[in-house]
């Protein structure tokens, strides 16, 4: 028998757009590994042009479904869910997730036990079993350039961008800072969520995670990520297509609103401190 949560602790939200099959997966991995309680799982349909709310209405079981009135972004959809929330944790998910133990009460560990964080990071994993390293440190225009173009690959770039990465920050397997985690699977406390408004909804797609996490630091909270809180990501990553692609264009649209925000250097990697105009 799996450990579960505490009944009403926390929150899961899961955020749909033409994928009830994932979304499908997801919910039952939650429910089967007592992360959270049938209704204290909100689904946001969001305005898919497909089945998906004809299929997840005749196939949750006691779920609650929100069918958004249109598609405002993954941002808009997460911040239509929360405001359904009423436990202590928000448990934010991509429908391409899921759960395979109950790790994540390793990350409300950390949340129970130090108030002065806002926001957990999860250990994502490849269904294969490899680390996603979902743990980043904030950009700079090099950074951005790095890991979109073939420089990447090469000596000094490349050492830049694997400290961007922060793949050495797992090694000890404790809890550590992160200057920000991926949005496909992190806790925040609902009070600090509220507090900071949210999801900034300007944002369509990508990026959010990145504003979210340093609007975090900026209220004087922390952001922590907890090696062994493993969640599961089955995902096709299309932002790394191309900066002509769609998915591309639409990164780097992000990436000028969050400059529009916050500080990004030319070389030198902001840190925390750095972020602020």
């Amino acid at each position: 028998m799996h450990a579960a949560c505490k009944p009403s602790r926390l929150n899961a939200v899961i955020v749909n757009y033409r994928t009830p099959d994932l979304t499908l997966k997801c919910v039952a991995s939650i429910v089967a590994h007592g992360v959270a309680a049938p209704a204290d799982i909100v689904v946001v349909e969001n305005a898919s042009p497909d089945d998906s709310y004809a299929r997840l209405s005749a196939e949750l079981s006691g779920v609650r479904l929100l069918q958004a009135a249109n598609n405002g972004g993954f941002g808009a959809g997460v911040n239509l869910g929360a405001a359904l929330c009423e436990a202590d944790y928000i448990l934010v998910l991509n429908p391409d997730t899921y759960f395979e133990d109950g790790s994540l009460n390793k990350a409300l560990a950390v949340l129970d036990s130090q108030p002065e964080v806002g926001l957990v990071g999860l250990d994502l994993v490849y269904p294969g079993g490899e680390r996603q390293y979902s743990a980043r440190r904030f950009y700079s225009l090099l950074d951005v350039l790095g890991r979109r173009l073939p420089l990447g690959r090469y000596w000094p770039v490349k050492a830049r961008i694997e400290r961007h990465l922060m793949r050495t920050a797992w090694d000890s397997g404790a809890p550590f800072e992160a200057e920000w985690v991926m949005g496909t699977g992190f806790v925040v406390r609902r009070e600090l969520f509220l507090k900071l408004h949210g999801m900034d909804e300007a944002y369509f797609l990508y990026m959010e995670d990145v504003d979210l996490c340093a609007r975090v630091w900026q209220s004087g909270a922390k952001v922590i990520c907890v090696p062994g809180a493993r969640l599961v990501h089955d995902h096709q990553r299309s932002s790394a297509a191309g900066p002509l692609s769609w998915a591309g264009r639409l990164h780097l649209q992000s990436l000028l609103r969050f400059r529009q925000k916050f500080h990004v250097p030319l070389v030198r990697q902001p840190g925390v401190a750095g972020l602020w105009r």
